[in-house]
């Protein structure tokens, strides 16, 4: 019996209706006991506590207000933890989403992660993995970020050292802050034109 090919099924962008299932806070809908979130660490977690806090641009420079991000992260000891469970003081994977007021920002609490190594076993400079959701994007986009204050680490990050132009890597780098009095980290991300963020193909 000859073999039948299926067409290609037809792509969709996220579009808006990610945040009713997997960002319920944001859509104005109760959560669910076994909710991944953005709180990464509770307050008895291990580490320096920080937040992570953003925006996402698009090309025309317009606030995207329905992104939707995932991150993954090491421990303050530079492991990861890869079973999630909401009653851990940390967990190594969390969710996020902008909303849909004026400043339309992005935040996580968590702690700052430490320093692991690559597949080759090269230490790699503190991040935070992200993957991008967002009305229009076909495929999520993959990026890091990067801590300011760990400068002498991202000298030496391989994958930082694989963007030839400073400029470009720059983009990656979140800036230190205070929120209430607390260390917090800004990470915006602009999807396309002037300063567009690195993103990476995993």
């Amino acid at each position: 019996m000859p073999t039948q090919l299926l067409p290609e099924t037809p792509s969709q962008t996220a579009g808006p209706f990610v945040h009713i299932g997997l960002a319920l806070a944001v859509a104005g809908n109760p959560s669910r006991e076994q909710e991944v979130w953005n709180q990464m660490a509770k307050p008895s977690a291990a580490g320096e506590h920080i937040t992570l806090i953003g925006q996402v641009f698009d090309g025309n420079g317009h606030l995207v207000r329905d992104s939707f991000l995932e991150l993954w992260q090491v421990d303050h000891k530079g492991e990861f933890d890869h079973a999630f469970d909401v009653e851990k003081s940390f967990n190594s994977f969390g969710r996020t989403a902008t909303t849909f007021d004026s400043g339309s920002e992005w935040h996580v609490q968590t702690v700052k992660p430490g320093v692991v190594k690559n597949a080759a076993g090269v230490p790699m400079a503190p991040h935070v993995n992200i993957s991008l959701f967002a009305r229009g994007i076909n495929i999520h986009l993959q990026t890091r970020l990067y801590f300011e204050d760990e400068s002498e680490a991202n000298t030496q990050d391989p994958m930082l050292n694989l963007i030839e132009q400073p400029e470009r890597r720059a983009t990656l780098i979140a800036k230190r802050c205070e929120i209430d009095g607390k260390t917090a980290y800004r990470f915006d991300m602009r999807i396309q034109g002037e300063g567009e963020t690195v993103f990476f193909d995993f």
